[in-house]
């Protein structure tokens, strides 16, 4: 009885906590619930195999296959269904009652739970670190993390699906990740791409494979607009932003220099006047006056 007793004073005391979060995600404007197992699989995994027995940090375990909506961001019960279910658990778990491993899926270093949902939600409520979870890995080819966001799993499956039809990784080993900082961003890529492989096809007179194609624009279009952007330092300026960003930002910029100028500037030109004309008002300032002062 008063296992019980005391599950039912921390049940309510997680009702109120649950209502709280809720109230600051909404003011936040951020969605208040566990990331749904359906977005991980939109990475494009090419495979899974499992792991056995392990023992997980349950700060990892971020979503769920099939009861996202059950409970908030932090694992914390939603429904009274879900409340009245883990006070039964909480009063078996302070009786002594022992619970068997979960089951998870392991996407890059974060866990969605297959099995064990309102043990995971315990397991938080009452600050436990580890958990013992019998684990399925599966194989995605873009990195995640445990602090990813919902919104982040959907720009990495937007990349693995740039990553699929460009094949970047394989074609070009060493090439380096290149991850936006908002949607729709990777189809402006692949128009890229198709760009430079029409021109490259007229100015040889001949038809460019794709695979030729994606090397060629990542080789010499992405990685020296890249290197530019490093050697300006101009992420700096930009905070909140990537490198691919600024890469389109000063693509963009750098056609238009070409039609207002006749010729093509160059990477490394085309990201010196982005900055003069879109960096820190003080930059601009700056440039403005050396102009007025030289002449």
């Amino acid at each position: 009885m008063r296992a019980e007793l005391q599950a039912e004073t921390e049940a309510e005391r997680l009702e109120r906590r649950a209502k709280l979060h809720e109230l600051l995600h909404r003011l936040r404007g951020e969605p208040n619930v566990l990331l749904p197992f359906h977005q991980a699989l939109a990475l494009r995994p090419k495979g899974e195999h499992p792991l056995g027995l392990r023992t997980i940090e349950v700060d990892k375990v971020v979503g769920s296959v099939d009861r996202y909506e059950d409970f908030d961001h932090h694992f914390l019960p939603k429904t009274p269904h879900t409340l009245e279910r883990w006070k039964r658990l909480r009063a078996l778990q302070l009786s002594g009652v022992e619970f068997p491993p979960i089951e998870v899926y392991q996407v890059g270093e974060a866990y969605f739970v297959k099995d064990g949902n309102h043990r995971v939600a315990l397991a938080k409520a009452t600050g436990q670190k580890y958990i013992d979870a019998y684990v399925i890995a599966l194989d995605v080819p873009v990195p995640v993390g445990a602090k990813d966001t919902l919104k982040d799993l959907i720009l990495k499956a937007e990349y693995a699906n740039f990553l699929e039809k460009t094949r970047l990784k394989e074609l070009v080993p060493e090439a380096e990740d290149i991850l936006f900082s908002t949607l729709g961003r990777y189809d402006i890529l692949l128009d890229h791409i198709a760009t430079r492989r029409y021109f490259k096809g007229l100015e040889e007179n001949r038809e460019i494979p794709w695979e030729e194609a994606v090397v060629d624009w990542y080789e010499n279009l992405y990685k020296p607009t890249v290197e530019a952007i490093r050697r300006l330092g101009l992420l700096r300026e930009f905070p909140g932003r990537t490198e691919a960003d600024l890469y389109l930002w000063v693509m963009d910029h750098r056609y238009f220099l070409a039609q207002e100028l006749g010729a093509d500037l160059g990477p490394e030109e085309a990201a010196r006047s982005y900055e003069a004309r879109f960096g820190p008002w003080w930059k601009r300032l700056g440039g403005w006056l050396k102009k007025a002062i030289l002449g």
